[in-house]
C-alpha cells in the first residue's frame, strides 16, 4: 500500500438514502501518476471524486490517503490530510482579484512568507496569471479561470488534487493548454485524479484510466491501452473508428 496516494474500496454512496450513485466503486492511484475516470453521462464520475472528498457520504466503503483512513472526514478537513478539489462550475471568487483568490488558497497556512513563496511559484507556472494578478477572476477567460482554480487548489501544498471536468467548456486550443499545465503540476510532484468527458485529450496525459458505467468500475488500464482500444472507445468513450 504504500506507493498508493488514493485507495478507495467498495463506495456505495448517492446523494438521497433511496438511491445509489456509486454501487461498489473502487480505484487505486498510486503516487506520481494522473489517473483519468471515464464514462458516459450518469455513471457516477462527479459523485466518486465528490464522495472521496466528503461531500457525499459513504454508505459503504472505505477511502485511504497515502495510507491513512479518511473516510468520512469532513471536506473542509480534507486539506489538512493533503487533498484538493476543484470543482467543475462556480470554482473562483469572481469578484476577487487573481491574488486574493490565491491567497484564499492558503487559509491554513500561518506564515506570510510562505504564502508570499507559494503565489511567486504559481505565477511562475501560470505567468499569465502573475501579468494579471489585480484583474477580478470573474472578468478572465474560460482557461484562465480554470488556471486561476488549480493554481488556487496548489496553493493548499496538496499531494493529491482531483479535479472535476476541467476542459469543460473551453476551445481545443485552451484544452491542450490547461491538460499541457496538469503535467507540470504532476512534475511538481503532486498525483492527479481527473474526471473527464474529453477521453481522447485526458488519457494522453494519464498512466491509467478507469471507465464507469451504472455506478461501477467496468473497465481499469494503462491509459495508452484504454485509447488504442475500439470497442472500449465506441462503446464507453465516444471515441469512433474513422471510416475506411
Amino acid at each position: 500500500m504504500s506507493g498508493l496516494a488514493l485507495h478507495a474500496q467498495g463506495l456505495v454512496a448517492g446523494y438521497t438514502p433511496e438511491v445509489d450513485i456509486l454501487r461498489g466503486v473502487s480505484i487505486e492511484v498510486r503516487r506520481g501518476e494522473i489517473v483519468t475516470v471515464l464514462g458516459p453521462n450518469g455513471a457516477g464520475k462527479s459523485t466518486l471524486i465528490k464522495t472521496i472528498a466528503g461531500m457525499v457520504s459513504i454508505r459503504t466503503g472505505s477511502v485511504r490517503l497515502f495510507d491513512e483512513d479518511i473516510t468520512g472526514i469532513q471536506p473542509h478537513r480534507m486539506v489538512r490530510h493533503g487533498l484538493a478539489y476543484v470543482p467543475q462550475t462556480d470554482n473562483v471568487f469572481a469578484r476577487l482579484s487573481i491574488e486574493e483568490n490565491l491567497e484564499m488558497g492558503a487559509y491554513a497556512e500561518p506564515e506570510p512568507a510562505e504564502i508570499r513563496r507559494r503565489l511567486e511559484r504559481m505565477y511562475q507556472l501560470f505567468p499569465r496569471l502573475g501579468e494579471r494578478r489585480r484583474q477580478a477572476a470573474g472578468s478572465l477567460s474560460g482557461g484562465e479561470r480554470q488556471m486561476v482554480a488549480v493554481a488556487r487548489a496548489l496553493m493548499a501544498a496538496p499531494r493529491l488534487i482531483m479535479l472535476d471536468e476541467p476542459s469543460a467548456g473551453l476551445s481545443p486550443k485552451l484544452v491542450g493548454m490547461v491538460f499541457g499545465k496538469l503535467r507540470e503540476v504532476r512534475d511538481m510532484g503532486v498525483t492527479i485524479l481527473l474526471v473527464e468527458q474529453n477521453a481522447k485529450a485526458a488519457l494522453a496525459i494519464s498512466d491509467q484510466g478507469y471507465v464507469l458505467a451504472e455506478g461501477q468500475d467496468r473497465i481499469h488500464d494503462a491509459a495508452p491501452s484504454l485509447l488504442a482500444n475500439p470497442e472500449i472507445g465506441a462503446l464507453y468513450l465516444g471515441i469512433r473508428r474513422a471510416s475506411p
